[in-house]
Order: C-alpha cells, then sequence, then structure tokens
C-alpha cells in the first residue's frame, strides 16, 4: 500500500476523536467555524506608492496605517513580487508536501533545514480545539541562504523571502514614519537582518471531521510583520468587532498582517489581531509566510511615553510563550508585558 503523505492525525489523538463519535457530526454547536461573514480586507494598490505622484504616495502611506490601526490586516496588489516567483514556490512547495510523511519527518539534513522545522498537528493538544490540522516547514532563512542554492527548493525560497524582505522592508519603514518615527525608519533594516527572519511552508491536508477542527489554531504572529501568499481555497479567518469574519481569497493580492512586536513598539496604535485557520473537507489548501523578525537580542521597546508595555527582547518574549504553551495548551502573548498601570 502506497504510504501517505498525510501525518497521522487520527491514530495520534484518536482518544479526542472517540469522544464525539458519538455525537452527530452536522450538530450546530460545530457549525460556528463556517458561518461566518465573509469579507475583503483593505485593498492597497502599491503602484501608487512607487510610482505615482506625490499626493498619490501620501494617500497610499495613509491607507497602510489606517488599515494597520483599525484592521491589522491588508491585502496589497501591484506589490512587485514577479507573479513567476509566486507560481514556482508554489510548486516547489506542492513537491515538497507530496513526500511521505516518513520522509518529511527526517528531510530536514537532506534540505540543510534546522532539525525540527518541520511540524504537524498540536503536541499538547488536550481537546479537540487545540488541534491544528496542518503540517508545515518553519526555515530560518539562514538555512536557507547557506543552502547556496542547493536545489531547486532552496534557491525558489531564497529569491522569494528576498523579494517578500524587501517588501516587508518598505511597509515597516513606511508604518514607522506615519507614526512621525522619522529618526525610527532604519530600525528596521538595522534589526531585522536576512538572517533572522523565517519562510513557512504551509499545508492544511482536506479534513474528514472538519467543522469541528481548525487548520490553525486561533493565534497572533510573534513578528513585527507577516507577508501572506495563500491559494484561492480559503480557510483564513481574523477576529474583529468581536467576531470571526473570512477574508475572501484574492489571487492577485498578498495579505499583510501587524504582529505582537509592531503593536508592542507602536505603543498599540498597530494592532496585532487574532487569526485562525478552519480546515476544508474535500480539498487541500496551501499558503506560505514571510515572517519580518529581529536578531534574539534585539530591545522591543515604544518611543511613545506613557509606554503601555515594558520593555524586552524578541528571546524574552519568544521563550514566555514557549512557555505559556507548555503550561497552558496556549500562547498568552503581549498581555504577559502590560505595564501594571494598563
Amino acid at each position: 500500500m502506497e504510504e501517505s503523505p498525510d501525518p497521522p492525525f487520527m491514530e495520534t489523538y484518536k482518544n479526542l476523536f472517540d469522544a464525539i463519535l458519538g455525537e452527530n457530526l452536522d450538530s450546530n454547536k460545530h457549525h460556528d467555524l463556517f458561518m461566518v461573514e465573509e469579507c475583503e480586507l483593505p485593498l492597497i494598490n502599491l503602484h501608487k506608492l512607487n510610482y505615482g505622484d506625490k499626493f498619490e504616495r501620501e494617500e497610499c502611506k495613509k491607507k497602510i496605517a489606517k488599515a494597520s490601526r483599525e484592521w491589522g490586516f491588508f491585502q496589497v496588489v501591484n506589490h512587485g513580487v514577479s507573479p513567476d516567483i509566486l507560481e514556482e514556490m508554489r510548486k516547489e512547495q506542492v513537491k515538497l508536501f507530496k513526500k511521505t510523511f516518513r520522509e518529511k519527518m527526517n528531510i530536514d539534513k537532506s534540505l540543510n533545514f534546522s532539525e525540527g522545522s518541520y511540524r504537524w498537528g498540536t503536541p499538547m493538544a488536550t481537546c479537540l480545539r487545540q488541534i491544528s490540522w496542518s503540517e508545515a516547514f518553519h526555515v530560518p532563512l539562514y538555512d536557507v541562504s547557506s543552502s547556496k542554492g542547493l536545489n531547486s527548493l532552496s534557491s525558489t525560497m531564497e529569491q522569494f523571502a528576498t523579494t517578500l524582505s524587501e517588501l516587508a522592508q518598505q511597509l515597516a519603514r513606511l508604518l514607522a514614519e506615519e507614526l512621525a518615527h522619522y529618526n525610527k525608519s532604519n530600525y528596521f533594516k538595522e534589526t531585522c537582518l536576512p538572517s533572522t527572519c523565517y519562510l513557512r511552508m504551509n499545508r492544511y491536508p482536506a479534513c474528514p471531521i472538519s467543522p469541528q477542527l481548525f487548520g490553525l489554531v486561533p493565534h497572533t504572529d510573534s513578528d513585527f510583520l507577516t507577508i501572506l501568499h495563500q491559494d484561492e481555497i480559503g480557510g483564513l479567518q481574523l477576529f474583529r468587532d468581536g467576531k470571526w469574519i473570512s477574508v475572501k481569497p484574492n489571487p492577485e493580492a498578498l495579505i499583510i498582517n501587524v504582529g505582537d512586536l509592531f503593536q508592542a513598539w507602536s505603543n498599540g496604535v498597530y494592532r496585532s489581531v487574532e487569526h485562525r485557520v478552519v480546515t476544508n473537507k474535500l480539498k487541500e489548501r496551501f499558503s506560505t509566510a514571510f515572517f519580518l523578525c529581529p536578531s534574539y537580542d534585539t530591545e522591543i521597546l515604544s518611543c511613545v511615553e506613557p509606554c503601555v508595555y515594558r520593555k524586552f527582547t524578541f528571546r524574552e518574549f519568544r521563550q514566555q510563550v514557549q512557555e505559556d504553551v507548555k503550561n497552558y495548551g496556549y500562547k498568552v502573548g503581549l498581555p504577559r508585558f502590560l505595564l501594571s498601570s494598563h
């Protein structure tokens, strides 16, 4: 029998699944993952930012800052990332995930990835709502650059990361300037180096018990900015105004979202918003994300007084997140770093 590419979700979480076998899988209480309103994220045409007149450029900057304040998410078109690179990245990703589960578990060395780059499910899950029905390669960019075009995957990843890194740096600098932090506009170039950022390739296999499981559990991103390239299947949802809303896929666009570090650095002006992925009963879904991250020793502190959050390093933030996930099964994130007066 041909080995499956899928991780052994059913076997691993058998006890949790057995608990719901007696229930009607279509019962109404499980429909809330899907019964959410669909929305279009604020859409920003970056052609105006790069090639427009002074008025158009300023207007574009204002739109980006407004979306980052009010939504924490927006999408960009005419972003300067070649469709060929995006398509090539998707092809390489699909090829990689088609390998058997056993091969993927042992592939780090042959691809020159750090140990533990391949991950799937939720190791500490104690209930269904903590399971992420997905698999991913979470790769530090220094692994990619040190591969020196070892194979078609690593050279494509390098191209993809280089172009997305430039876009992320441009947007981060612009958002700093919109806070009137002109003296800090080089901050991201100095702290978020090509070697400190991450690339994550995601696959969400079709899920036979779809209404009850997340593809990726609700979370915020532990970075400054994330750039996401997703396919046409859909499944991304974000939390806004007290309810979950579903993001309509746009094949022309890249999705940008604000991470925890930018929320702290901007003193709460820009919002790191909780988001999740829901599963699909019939179709697999692919996405690739670029995370703009600083070096571990970088101190995160707002330039504005009074500060909402205390000063912390990226290392300290990551350690706290890992500790909370281990102890509670979920990430607490920025609330851990609030100053007591808040």
